[in-house]
């Protein structure tokens, strides 16, 4: 791969079938067709920023299984470690929010192939072969038994090979609820090197949460995350813990900021003020720019401030995929962002 950093994102993909125009679902007689998955979302980010991105996942061996495949590819992505077999490509459908109506989603994943996939089904060797970086959240081990233990199969592996290992909590309690999620994900952070989570997600899926936070205020306070990511490392040994922070006003207008603890310093990104266009994919833009600057050797601030700019761009971008350049986020980074025409 003539020296070139990769990363290996193991993960559902997903049909995702959207409203348009705003509309409720009750309204529409119409959905927008696009595929995605959170690890495929910051395998994208990692493809656009210059580094090789591998997907690992199951899709069915029919036409809906090669649209996903074909989708995925043509932003970068490599997919030769996307199985085909099983009936049916998990869903989901999306109702975008705005201003005080927050987003909807609604799944419809019970049976989907990936659910199927059991350790000693994937040839971990070869995926690994070459790579720097393994990349998973916790909506692959929520998907069913099996996948919790090939998700611990692939962990193992990769810290085998030494790859480093990264973990965006991602807590969904429409798949699993908080007391299994602990069980399966508690076991899972041994080897872990790098956490990613909300406040939300830490709290409810290893029991750390920040003290005297209100997230349904929408005012945030950055020390309390410190403390949060702090207790996470001396509790699991993390080698970096990363919290975005949202501030929600409404469904259209957050603040945003993202923070990182590197086990001695807590660095913090400036806050940005977002009008959102589509929200979802946001968390998942953040891990991508994450560990693109980790991978490329960025300092602690300058990794925080490229990935909290990278996932403030995304904000601003229609569907679940963070389509801007490296350029772009150094720019936004260097105070680019009055939003005037380029010529």
């Amino acid at each position: 791969m003539n020296g070139q950093k990769s990363a290996v994102f193991f993960g559902e993909l997903l049909m995702r079938l959207a409203t348009k125009r705003y509309e409720r679902f009750v309204q529409a007689r119409e959905f927008e067709v696009a595929y995605t998955g959170a690890e495929a979302n910051a395998a994208v980010s990692v493809a656009n920023f210059g580094l090789g991105a591998w997907v690992v996942s199951v899709v069915p061996d029919t036409e809906i299984g090669q649209a996903c495949i074909n989708f995925i590819r043509q932003f970068g992505v490599h997919t030769e470690f996307v199985l085909r077999r099983g009936k049916r490509l998990g869903a989901f459908y999306l109702e975008t929010g705005a201003s005080q109506r927050p987003s909807k989603v609604i799944y419809d994943r019970a049976g989907s192939a990936i659910t199927e996939l059991g350790p000693g089904q994937v040839n971990w060797a070869d995926v690994f072969a070459g790579k720097h970086w393994f990349h998973w959240s916790g909506t692959a081990p929520a998907l069913s038994d099996q996948m919790a233990a090939t998700t611990r199969e692939a962990c193992q592996a990769a810290r085998a090979r030494g790859l480093t290992v990264s973990c965006d909590l991602n807590y969904r309690r429409k798949l699993w609820s908080p007391e299994k999620a602990r069980a399966v994900m508690t076991d899972l952070m041994q080897y872990v090197d790098v956490l990613i989570g909300n406040e939300e997600d830490s709290a409810l899926v290893l029991g750390v949460e920040a003290k005297g936070v209100d997230v349904a205020q929408g005012a945030l306070e950055a020390a309390r995350y410190e403390e949060v990511a702090r207790e996470l490392q001396r509790r699991f040994g993390f080698r970096y813990v990363a919290t975005t922070l949202r501030e929600s006003i409404s469904a259209s207008e957050n603040g945003w900021s993202c923070l990182l603890f590197d086990g001695r310093q807590c660095h913090v990104s400036r806050k940005y003020r977002i009008w959102m266009v589509d929200r979802v994919g946001g968390g998942d833009s953040f891990a991508g720019g994450l560990i693109y600057g980790l991978l490329t050797g960025m300092g602690g601030q300058e990794t925080v401030e490229f990935a909290a700019a990278a996932s403030c761009l995304k904000h601003s971008i229609h569907g679940d995929f963070n389509h801007v350049s490296k350029e772009e986020v150094l720019a936004l980074m260097a105070g680019a962002g009055s939003g005037r025409i380029q010529r």
